[in-house]
């Protein structure tokens, strides 16, 4: 994920922590009565981009009374209206579980971000991304939470929610304020979704059914790369207080019963976030010490061979190997590092790429896909982009796809009816599968869409001939029938988030994340509390 200006939703605003796995190599449950995906003509009419979010309008009708700019303190009940709302059903709601808000400004603009909560059963000390409650109050009395986070630059963000009412079951609305610094700089209502209850699916359906489940014990796994028999599962460091991240790795020859075969981590370099592969060499991206290559000449014991580039190492977020290129994405300084592994133990480097925009200062490439002589780019703040890398000196820009608020996250292209097209996902709440026509680079149009809860979001994509995996958080995996682009059809899922599992952090950048479908007869995921889950192919 990143110095990640969303990865902690609204509370942690300058996050200096999570920016989690990516890339891959190669609305609500699936209806079993609806007629077959037909086969796609090629032919499209663009639809609208709305953005991420869609404002689904006031969810309470309370609000913080003083206006925008009172220095104020939040922390202050007696400030929040609730005279038009409706605390006998407050007293039905669930007071334990974690839930997922949708923050709503009142000014009905686009919200920054949104909040997990985590309230824990028994009358324990809750959280809210992270920080915990400096008041919890949810009782036959209502509900008033408020949590406190100081920025590594000394600002104290301060927020505060009371309920209002519990408009249908497993969600809680009310309102909510944010201090900064002792000054009121936003309000508005919320929306609070216990993700998983709320939706009323079974574990799994359309056949996707789990074959063997592994922990992963060092730090939050996040991606995971299948080559030789083994899994190669890589692990992150969220904060400095929190285990450390490396790599774990599993011998699958039988698939029922992984068996863990070692455990790597380094001093100091506790941010691994993406693995891969090519021939006897494991390439890994990590926050400090660049792309580490390991000799898996014997799979079950990799051995350090050196790290890349020479000189200052860049944060390496994700990979992606296309023949004899190997294309890291960094973070810090942002950059797609190009590097030629004709001989896989030697890389050489060609170029380090940077595109800029003067608008979107922030930007960083986060993931990328190579495909017919193209790299796409997924660049978050700046867009989608297209790319021609064979000259990697001289990388041409040949198109890009923008929208409002974009943070373009993970990508996936194929060839459909004779057009190119591209699957796409931004990282962030309400993040869905957009469906993209790059036939054309300079003319990019949107002609399908889906959407799931706006609480959660995509994370990963793995398109294989007509299916499309994609690994959905909290929804867990998720899996189309995309013959026609234009309606993408869900088939298949498995619900991988249950609340009880051990950490569990209860904000939106966990559940399933890292996954590959390497043409065996499985998928691999990761579960960020749960480690790796190996399911059939369909």
């Amino acid at each position: 994920m990143m110095c990640l200006r969303r990865c902690l939703g609204m509370l942690l605003l300058t996050c200096p922590v999570l920016l989690t796995a990516c890339s891959d190599d190669s609305k609500g449950s699936p209806d079993a009565g609806s007629p077959p995906v037909v086969a796609w003509d090629g032919t499209s009419t663009p639809i609208e981009e709305k953005s991420d979010w869609i404002d689904r309008g006031v969810f309470a009708p309370c609000e913080f009374t003083p206006p925008l700019g009172t220095e104020i303190d939040c922390d202050t009940p007696a400030l929040f209206n609730l005279s038009q709302c409706n605390p006998s059903a407050l007293r039905t709601a669930s007071r334990h579980g974690i839930y997922q808000t949708e923050l709503r400004p009142e000014s009905g603009e686009y919200p920054w971000s949104g909040a997990g909560l985590v309230l824990p059963e028994g009358g324990g000390v809750g959280t809210s991304n992270f920080d915990r409650f400096t008041r919890q109050q949810f009782d036959d009395q209502g509900l008033l939470l408020t949590s406190v986070f100081t920025t590594t630059r000394g600002v104290a963000i301060k927020t505060a929610l009371a309920g209002c009412d519990v408009p249908q079951p497993h969600h809680i609305t009310g309102c909510y304020a944010v201090c900064t610094n002792g000054v009121l700089t936003e309000k508005g209502t919320f929306d609070a979704d216990r993700l998983v209850l709320s939706r009323g699916e079974a574990e799994s359906s359309g056949g996707l059914n789990l074959v063997s489940e592994s922990a992963v014990d060092l730090g939050f796994p996040v991606d995971v790369y299948v080559t030789k028999n083994h899994a190669y599962v890589v692990s992150i460091q969220l904060k400095p207080d929190m285990p450390t991240g490396g790599l774990t790795v599993f011998d699958v020859s039988d698939r029922n019963h992984p068996v863990l075969k070692k455990v790597i981590s380094l001093p100091g370099d506790g941010y691994w976030n993406a693995a891969w592969a090519k021939d006897d060499v494991l390439y890994v991206a990590t926050k400090a010490s660049g792309v580490i290559l390991y000799d898996i000449s014997n799979p079950g014991d990799p051995t350090y061979i050196r790290s890349v580039p020479s000189g200052a190492p860049p944060n390496v977020h994700t990979l992606f190997v296309d023949g004899n290129r190997l294309y890291a994405m960094a973070l810090r300084p942002a950059q797609t590092i190009i590097f030629d592994i004709t001989s896989p133990r030697d890389p050489v480097l060609l170029n380090r790429v940077v595109f800029s925009s003067e608008e979107f200062v922030t930007s960083y490439p986060h993931d990328s896909f190579a495909y017919e002589g193209r790299l796409y780019i997924n660049h978050t703040d700046i867009g989608f982009l297209v790319t021609d890398p064979s000259d990697p000196m001289q990388v041409k820009e040949l198109g890009k796809y923008h929208y409002n608020r974009q943070y373009s996250h993970a990508s996936a292209v194929g060839t459909f009816a004779g057009r190119t097209i591209a699957f796409e996902g931004s990282e962030q709440e309400g993040a869905h599968l957009r469906v993209l026509d790059v036939t054309d680079p300079a003319n990019i149009q949107l002609i399908g869409e889906h959407r799931l809860r706006p609480t959660t979001s995509i994370h990963n994509m793995i398109l294989k001939g007509t299916k499309l995996y994609v690994a959905w958080y909290q929804e867990g995996v998720r899996v189309f029938d995309v013959a026609n682009p234009t309606l993408p059809k869900e088939i298949a899922y498995f619900n991988a988030y249950r609340e009880t599992d051990p950490k569990r952090l209860g904000f939106v950048f966990e559940g399933v994340m890292g996954m590959r479908v390497p043409g065996d007869g499985y998928v691999y995921a990761v579960d960020t509390s749960r480690g790796l889950l190996i399911f059939n192919e369909l």
